[in-house]
């Protein structure tokens, strides 16, 4: 059992988010939605050139993820000053099921209002995991972060799982009926804001806000003391020296987690002949392995610490990667989809563990709008550099892969600068100068 600051019910309820909102974006971003939106809302035959659509999809993540990278961190601060990530955790959960459920409303030729509700759920999700992530120091002592963490990711691949099978369900049946996409993506979208919706109920009745607002000048906006201490938190981050690398090093090998998230089942579907069923398969088996990664990662980094942990998985990383570009057959595939489930569910709850454990307590709000700002640039980075280099080199996936590949290899490299017992120490004292 962990100790903790907080009771085991409450901390499910922190853990139940990552449950709740995981079908989102395994549901819009990753399978059914967005490739409704390639082949049926923006294709060729509403006029649009060939490759545009998949262009505008890409646009589209980008922009929401460029908004929640300027904006995560000052939410951040401003949660810490008054004392309301609970309420800024309701007002983005909110958004992103109304969005999610408005998307119902989308179909061909509607590509303006598509791309207009994915950037908006898209910008309210990302707003979300900044916020839950938040809670982590406040809930659990430093030594338990990491399990708390690799259980809240195992959860949400489950969660995933649960809404993208409930999903594949009513797909099955709508097609034994002879209804078409237009019909059932449309009603697997409404499924999906409404398990959001009602399991994510838990969260706000049992997770306690245990922060206290902050006194400043009242003579100031809190806006302007909100930004006032984001410089600070860059200033500290600077003089962090484990944070700031790790920071680095975060970045650097989650431009390969975001690619392989954003491109995977294209890769499987261009290079490896997959059909839309296997590939849905394939993606339920990545979350089966994600959360069991998850889980084992969140005991086994607690017992010999968040960075030889996350060493190991950065090689998993590497060997899955080297295998996929060199894979010939589509049962390669299917082991290679295991090797990186495994590896996707620890190096993402690690990452969050660790900022968590070199973040000051009281602070927590703005170390980890960092890691939130960090997580959205990556997200950026690394799918627009496989897609480039995929338009330069005329379609070569084997090609682009091998970038991917690069970003794990220097994150590996990167993450030699960080000292994990040198970084805690700095956060305690910077706690204790306040």
């Amino acid at each position: 059992m962990i100790d903790t600051k907080a009771t085991p019910k409450e901390l499910w309820a922190w853990a139940f988010y990552d449950f709740a909102n995981s079908g989102y974006t395994t549901v819009v971003q990753t399978t059914i939605f967005s490739a409704y939106f390639v082949g049926v809302v923006a294709d060729t035959d509403q006029g649009l050139m060939p490759g545009l659509s998949t262009l505008l999809w890409s646009l589209a993540m980008g922009v929401a993820n460029f908004v929640v990278m300027m904006s995560g961190p000052l939410l951040g601060a401003l949660a810490d000053h008054y004392a309301c990530k609970k309420l800024f955790l309701l007002i983005s959960s909110i958004g992103c099921i109304l969005a999610t459920a408005l998307l119902a409303l989308v179909g061909p030729g509607d590509i303006n209002l598509g791309i207009f509700l994915v950037i908006v759920s898209a910008i309210m999700f990302a707003t979300g995991e900044n916020l839950i992530a938040a809670f982590l120091p406040e809930l659990t002592s430093e030594e338990n972060r990491g399990k708390l963490s690799g259980y809240g990711w195992g959860l949400g691949y489950f969660g995933g799982l649960l809404t993208l099978g409930i999903c594949l369900a009513y797909i099955t049946w709508a097609k034994q009926k002879g209804l078409t996409a237009t019909h059932f993506v449309p009603v697997s979208l409404l499924i999906t804001a409404s398990i959001f919706a009602l399991t994510a109920t838990p969260t706000f009745i049992w997770l306690k806000e245990r922060a206290l607002p902050v006194v400043w000048d009242k003579n100031q906006s809190s806006i302007k003391v909100s930004l006032g201490r984001l410089r600070q938190t860059f200033k500290d981050a600077a003089r962090f020296k484990d944070l700031l690398w790790f920071l680095i090093t975060l970045g650097i090998y989650q431009s390969g987690v975001s690619t392989v998230i954003v491109l995977a089942a294209i890769y499987a579907q261009e290079v490896m002949g997959f059909d839309t069923q296997s590939l849905i398969m394939l993606i339920m088996v990545v979350n089966v392995t994600a959360a069991i990664g998850a889980l084992i990662c969140g005991h086994l980094q607690d017992k010999i610490g968040s960075v030889p942990t996350l060493a190991i998985t950065l090689l998993i990383w590497i060997l899955a990667i080297i295998i996929t570009i060199n894979a010939t057959k589509s049962s390669d595939m299917w082991i290679v989809g295991n090797v990186i489930g495994l590896a996707m569910g620890a190096s993402q709850s690690i990452g969050r563990a660790l900022v968590s454990k070199f973040s000051p307590d009281d602070r927590a709000g703005e170390f980890l709008g960092l890691w939130g700002l960090v997580n959205r640039l990556s997200a950026i980075v690394g799918p627009l550099t496989y897609g480039l280099i995929n338009y330069l080199s005329n379609g070569n996936h084997r090609l682009s892969l091998m970038s991917t590949l690069v970003f794990f290899i220097l994150g590996l490299l990167s993450l030699t600068q960080v000292q994990e017992t040198r970084g805690k120490s700095a956060a305690r004292l910077l706690i204790h100068n306040h």
